[in-house]
């Protein structure tokens, strides 16, 4: 029977060959980067040409990852080898293949130490949040130098040891380890499945014992390493095989072979997959598909503008009541009728002015996260780069949340500033540091790599209580201190007007259903690449179609809340404000429910701690969706309430 691969994909700058059940499998793998942002719409037809330059055309392939010049002369200067130089080689981690989060320290497993002990590599903040934790190791295997058959320890293991190794090749374990700072990979053994007549098929167990190191260089630079496990070099590892104990030799090989591949290049191996013209032609249907949605939503946003309000209009300014088909009544109707209470501000004003700045904040984080993207930041073996970006950027735009909650609550006459801003602090941070505890608490129950250390966890706090709030309260003072004011085209009543009986679906939830399925739809496409790198071992670089993607989702979110805001106020319902976040951030309750059907029908993620991690994390996540794009509608429906109020008469 063919053999199929644990997680079929797209990508697969890595191959690692294993046998099982007598035959060859090829188990595509590769770094898994981490991986959730707006612009104006002036902006989208420069983007999507600048977009374009990175995709194929008519089957070609431009595979080249953009990197900043400073990093390449980093690299360049940290990456010279001579002959028979020692290269750093480290292990990082090991865990089940189907369970990205679910990892563990390498020699928790009981691997061949080195003879000087355990060496720790000393990491920055990203790598620690991704859960590396690179450790030195016993392989030798210097610049340029072939090694035939090299042992690599003699190792007696107990019964603790092998109930370690038999657990770990049931569950499909794999290792990852770091040569000159290029990731690789390799099964810690295999399983095969011995028929018999008249019995049932026996399950044994594997240990491989041998490791193949083959590496390309380019003068005195390493280009390329893939590793490999020699299938007849195994020990059988299973419950009856043994008095107990078992006497292991781990051993390796490495061939050095010249390569014309520029180091500067090297890492297009690493993303030439995300590039092969069937997956580009995926990408491009993504894009057209989502134009096409863009275009469509405009011509009926079009129709409503240029036929619908330009009657009302017309209505609405005439002043004589003789005209025919005019009179006192219906000059009091619709929206116009409503004019004296569509600019009262929304109940719990500051928890409103409070989403609004969050909101606005996570809109710039992502797009400054975006902006170093696109020129390059944010290469595949940049280790724990996004990660690192994303807190500080964060942190840095907190002021923005800060400022724009306070001036919008003095705008709505609030006086309570103090508690706004505090509101403001924590409307975030708060449930994500609830969802953090429990998880991190999770995964140092499981003795998991990915638990953050006691200092890692105080750096974060110390970021928060020296940056982020500080500058969190700053913008509140700024805020509550400018003097702009909320000029409303009309002036309002003293008494709200009562809102007349509505059907059933234009109630807040099926509007919220239907502000959300067109924007998701939208995205749809381009959400599977995105799950499959940061919930499995696939590497996505193409941040400029995710750009183009993003852009989309937020001018379709903008013209679907206006348009559900006008057929709210058509219907004399006045109470937009709180309507207009819910409908534009439904996007995100739609993502946490596709993160159902991805968990349960494309993907074999399985246990506790992974599941927990996967929806607790997504619902962080989308919870953010949720506060931005609820920030983009409620935008979006302010300006077109205030210009079809400013162009009418309002007495």
């Amino acid at each position: 029977a063919p053999c199929v691969d644990p997680e079929p994909g797209f990508w697969s700058p890595i191959s690692v060959t294993r046998v099982v059940t007598g035959c060859t499998r090829t188990v595509k793998m590769a770094r898994i980067t981490h991986h959730a942002v707006v612009l104006v719409a002036v902006l989208f037809g420069v983007v999507f040409i600048s977009g374009a330059d990175c995709l194929a055309v008519r089957g070609t392939t431009k595979p080249e990852i953009g990197l900043s010049p400073g990093a390449t002369r980093k690299l360049l200067a940290t990456h010279q080898y001579r002959m028979r130089e020692k290269v750093p080689l480290y292990a990082n981690k090991a865990g089940p293949f189907h369970n990205p989060s679910e990892t563990y320290q390498y020699y928790d497993l009981p691997f061949c130490e080195p003879d000087t002990g355990l060496k720790s590599k000393i990491e920055d903040l990203g790598e620690v949040l991704e859960g590396d934790r690179m450790t030195s190791t016993p392989y030798h295997v210097p610049f340029r130098v072939d090694k035939e058959n090299e042992s690599l320890c003699r190792k007696t293991l107990t019964k603790a040891d092998l109930k370690k190794f038999r657990k770990a090749v049931e569950e499909d374990y794999y290792f990852q380890m770091f040569y000159d700072d290029l990731p690789i990979w390799g099964f810690v053994g295999k399983i095969e499945k011995i028929l018999k007549p008249n019995a049932n098929a026996e399950m044994r167990y594997y240990l491989f014992t041998h490791v193949h190191f083959d590496v390309s260089y380019n003068g005195d630079k390493v280009v390329e390493i893939n590793v490999s496990t020699d299938p007849l070099r195994t020990v059988d590892i299973t419950d009856d095989a043994g008095a107990g104990e078992k006497t292991v030799e781990f051993s390796y090989s490495a061939r050095w072979k010249e390569t014309h591949i520029p180091f500067d290049r090297r890492m297009e191996k690493y993303s030439r997959y995300s590039f092969l013209p069937q997956h580009l032609e995926i990408h491009w249907f993504s894009i057209i598909n989502s134009c096409v949605t863009v275009l469509l939503l405009t011509g009926f946003l079009a129709t409503i503008l240029m036929r619908v309000l330009k009657n009302d209009f017309i209505k609405y300014t005439t002043g004589r009541d003789d005209e025919v088909g005019l009179s006192e009544e219906s000059d009091e109707t619709g929206w116009k009728y409503i004019h004296g209470d569509v600019f009262r501000f929304p109940r719990f004003t500051s928890l409103f002015c409070a989403v609004i700045g969050v909101g606005t904040q996570l809109f710039a984080m992502t797009m400054g996260v975006f902006s170093l993207a696109l020129i390059g930041v944010f290469y595949p073996y940049n280790r724990g780069a996004l990660l690192t970006a994303i807190l500080v950027v964060y942190a840095l735009t907190s002021g923005i949340a800060g400022y724009v909650a306070a001036n919008n609550y003095r705008q709505m006459g609030g006086t309570l500033w103090v508690r706004n801003v505090l509101l403001t602090g924590s409307l975030f941070c708060g449930p994500m540091f609830v969802v953090f505890s429990f998880l991190n608490t999770v995964a140092i129950s499981y003795r998991s790599t990915a638990a953050l250390p006691f200092g890692t966890i105080m750096v974060i706090l110390i970021i928060w209580a020296l940056v982020t709030f500080p500058l969190t309260v700053l913008g509140g003072i700024a805020g509550k201190n400018a003097r702009t004011e909320f000029n409303a085209p009309c002036r309002t009543t003293k008494y709200p007007r009562e809102i007349p009986t509505l059907p059933w679906y234009r109630s807040a939830v099926p509007q919220m259903a239907m502000a959300g399925f067109l924007p998701f739809s939208a995205i749809y496409i381009e959400l599977y690449y995105i799950f499959a790198s940061v919930w499995g071992h696939k590497v996505y670089t193409i941040y400029s179609i995710l750009f183009i993607v993003f852009i989309i989702l937020v001018i379709v979110t903008g013209f679907i809340t206006i348009a559900l805001t006008y057929f709210q106020l058509a219907v004399e319902d006045h109470e937009w404000w709180w309507r207009a976040v819910v409908c534009g951030g439904s996007t995100g309750v739609f993502i946490y429910a596709y993160c159902f059907y991805y968990y349960y029908a494309r993907s074999d993620m399985s246990g506790f701690m992974q599941t927990s991690f996967f929806f607790g994390y997504m619902w962080t996540i989308c919870y953010g969706f949720f506060l931005m794009l609820g920030n983009v509608g409620f935008r979006a429906s302010k300006l077109f309430v205030m210009h079809i109020y400013k162009a009418i008469k309002c007495e």
